[in-house]
């Protein structure tokens, strides 16, 4: 069976102009005229001959996919880095400037929610003018009218001008109008990021209803890595308009984050002191893999953190924080769960916290995070101070105490060096 897309070296520029200067008036257009007629037809001339400064930018750059019937893809990649523009080319908004699409199938698309809405009509009028310019017919807008009124929650405004709706009432309104399509193709951008965590539960359930039942085809565009995990088996990551990786979707999203927010070992470059009265000078793992800021899962993290500090601090306290790829918190530990490490005084010279925690993380990578408070304020504050790599590879642990998703437990223990 022939893929319901193929896109096939498609590449995509825009020109840029550089003009010096901001926005002018009609008033000094007419006094440059008549200040100086001469510069002001030679720039003209100069305007209308092609001399002025542009640039070519291409927002694609030589992508090759190829979208099997029933897949569903996400695709990931910072901002600029082209999504969008493919999105547009896919349901043929805006031509490519190299290569071709072959698309086998009607396509529907999420890319701007509410396009095409009338403030002046009422919600029962938009959900047919909307659903008619996303390419449904009146037949079928009838026949899902009650489900849409449904989905979206406005029956009680159901007659009302959609300009009297709130933000969040006029975004369910046209995400359910445009969700109820029948397309072999469903073009998602970004649309999920809108409305209240309810609301994006309905809509990750009606697009895991779409996919599962009617085995649509679906390429979502999104920066929740956590939606793109749910709905996503496989995932395209794109770079500066280019395909970096293509794969499964959790191995995408461990590289992406791990190259986004970096690093095996962080040493703050800065040897500033900043006013605070110390500097953080290394946290290192100790006993970890080799090459790696990584563990195996029956392991216990075993950091090292070392200060440097200039003048006395009282009341220092610590915390270490783990999360998950998608942001998530799965647990945080602090020296004052120790009453003797409460509130640490720290005269000038250097410290060192030898920090063990008893974890009951699954085999992945997790971001560390480092957090100091200096008498109840947030001194400093790094949520992605490490990336650690859990390894399948351990022997067998068992905690017999769990009392949550997450059991961390933590040993303190702090050298002092002093000047």
């Amino acid at each position: 069976m022939k893929p319901v897309i193929e896109i096939k070296s498609i590449s995509k520029s825009y020109k840029i102009s550089h003009e010096r200067g901001g926005y002018i008036a009609l008033r000094d257009v007419i006094m440059n005229v008549i200040k100086s007629p001469f510069s002001f037809v030679k720039e003209k001339a100069r305007t209308v001959a092609g001399f002025e400064k542009k640039e070519e930018f291409w927002a694609l750059d030589n992508i090759n996919i190829e979208i099997n019937r029933g897949d569903v893809i996400g695709i990931i990649g910072h901002n600029g880095a082209g999504k969008s523009t493919l999105l547009k080319i896919l349901s043929q908004i805006t031509p490519p400037t190299k290569g071709e699409v072959i698309i086998r199938g009607k396509v529907g698309s999420l890319l701007e929610v509410g396009t095409g809405f009338n403030p002046e009509l009422t919600g029962r009028e938009n959900i047919f003018l909307n659903g008619a310019i996303i390419g449904m017919t009146k037949r079928e807008i009838s026949r899902k009218f009650d489900q849409i009124v449904d989905f979206a929650g406005i029956s009680k405004f159901l007659d009302t001008p959609v300009k009297y709706y709130s933000s969040g009432m006029y975004v369910r309104l046209a995400f359910s109008v445009a969700a109820h399509m029948e397309p072999d193709i469903l073009l998602v951008d970004e649309v999920l990021a809108v409305g209240d965590a309810e609301f994006q539960r309905k809509c990750l359930n009606k697009m895991e209803e779409v996919t599962h039942k009617d085995g649509r085809t679906i390429i979502f565009v999104s920066h929740s890595m956590s939606a793109i995990e749910r709905l996503c088996k496989k995932t395209v990551l794109l770079e500066k308009g280019r395909v970096a990786m293509t794969g499964d979707t959790r191995d995408i999203i461990s590289h992406y984050l791990n190259v986004s927010r970096t690093a095996h070992k962080v040493i703050p470059e800065s040897d500033a002191f900043a006013g605070k009265g110390y500097k953080i000078t290394s946290i290192e793992l100790v006993d970890g893999m080799i090459g790696t800021f990584g563990i195996a899962y029956d392991q216990p993290i075993h950091l090292k953190l070392s200060i440097e500090v200039n003048e006395r601090l009282e009341n220092m306290n610590f915390a270490i924080s783990c999360n998950s790829l998608n942001d998530q918190l799965l647990f945080i530990v602090r020296n004052s769960d120790q009453k003797e490490h409460a509130g640490e005084t720290l005269e000038p010279g250097r410290h060192e916290f030898d920090v063990k925690i008893e974890h009951m993380l699954r085999p992945g990578n997790y971001h560390i995070g480092l957090g100091i408070t200096r008498d109840k304020e947030i001194s400093y504050y790094e949520p992605y101070q490490a990336v650690l790599e859990v390894s399948p590879h351990g022997k067998q642990m068992t905690i017999q105490e769990n009392r949550g998703p997450m059991n961390a437990i933590s040993e303190w223990n702090l050298d002092h060096e002093y000047r």
